[in-house]
């Protein structure tokens, strides 16, 4: 690959960097993530390994604090491009009592954060894009400069919310992009038997607005389609949905067995596109990063996510009279 064959799109030096700075950064908290799951020290995971790039990209084009964000369960790229920190991860992880998402009280990876304008959504999938749809709806309403995005998985295109969402988008031409993470699996069942077409992207034709179809390990071409689809939200034109073809290379969860699934040598082929792997070359290639800068980089994440752990592990768990707190209505009725 030539310098001149990439686009950048009108990013700079340093804006790469933080892309591949993000995209390390949430790979190595997906890993530890991981390991520490192994080691019976949290409930369950969601791998987002594999889904960097599709994540980076498109996160990178938000305003972070003005936009809402909607994402799911694999969107901890996402989370971390936006503003979240290793320590926000973790202490959902953990359930520690400052959790920012729940307060200990959820699953991990449903990510919130108030002031960043992420929401929370909910274990059953594709819920939050109607939340985004709404979120959407209020800032036409307001005339505010401000859009929604609502992430979700292949799977969720099967979900009735799904399509509700897209009408209701489309009829209503709100400020709003539905970006889909299309990996092939809804847990362990393929595409094709999902659906009988090949692309997601061309059901947005149905609602009445564009449908692009973009390469998910690609992080730039993800920015480039994400950066259209904002532009046309912002001045008034409408959703834009964006499928991004990538794929997990980690089961399911904690809790799959996906031998029983895929083979081997599929996981394998895909591994060999690894965005976490082909991105940093990318940027060599260009002359924006060398093998000391990479370094650089590799040892500030690794000591980050370190530091985190070590941090939130020591950190106390929710008082258990506080169980019932948002359950139960406190105090004198009147």
């Amino acid at each position: 690959m030539t310098k001149e064959a990439v686009n950048t799109h009108g990013l700079a030096k340093e804006q790469l960097l933080q892309m591949l700075e993000k995209m390390l950064l949430a790979r190595a908290l997906s890993v530890r993530q991981r390991m520490l799951q192994r080691m019976g020290k949290g409930p369950m995971t969601f791998s987002g390994e594999g889904h960097e790039a599709a994540q980076v990209g498109s996160a990178f084009a938000l305003k972070p604090g003005v936009d809402w964000v909607f994402p799911y369960y694999r969107d901890v790229a996402v989370a971390v491009t936006i503003g979240m920190t290793p320590v926000d991860i973790l202490r959902a992880f953990f359930a520690r009592r400052d959790d920012i998402n729940s307060g200990g009280r959820n699953m991990p990876s449903h990510f919130s954060h108030p002031s960043l304008r992420i929401v929370s959504g909910s274990a059953p999938i594709a819920t939050q894009l109607p939340h985004a749809v709404g979120a959407a709806l209020a800032a036409k309403l307001r005339k505010l400069d401000e859009i929604a995005v609502g992430y979700s998985g292949d799977g969720s295109t099967s979900t009735g919310d799904w399509h509700e969402s897209m009408n209701f988008a489309g009829v209503q031409r709100l400020p709003v992009v539905f970006v889909c993470e299309h990996n092939n699996y809804a847990i362990s069942v393929p595409w094709r038997k999902q659906a009988a077409i090949e692309n997601v992207s061309i059901r947005a034709q149905g609602y009445g607005f564009p449908g692009v179809t973009v390469d998910g390990n690609d992080v730039l071409a993800v920015y480039g389609a994400m950066s259209e689809a904002v532009k046309r939200a912002r001045a008034g034109e409408g959703p834009t949905l964006i499928e991004a073809k990538t794929y997990r290379l980690m089961p399911h969860s904690s809790d799959d067995d996906d031998r029983r699934y895929r083979t081997r040598e599929e996981v394998e082929a895909w591994s060999a596109k690894d965005p976490v792997a082909e991105f940093p070359q990318q940027l060599k290639e260009m002359g924006v990063l060398n093998d000391n800068s990479e370094k650089e980089i590799n040892d500030r994440v690794n000591h980050e996510v370190d530091a985190a752990t070590d941090q939130v592990e020591q950190e106390p768990q929710p008082e258990a009279p506080t169980a019932l707190r948002h359950v139960l209505v406190e105090g004198e009725r009147s």
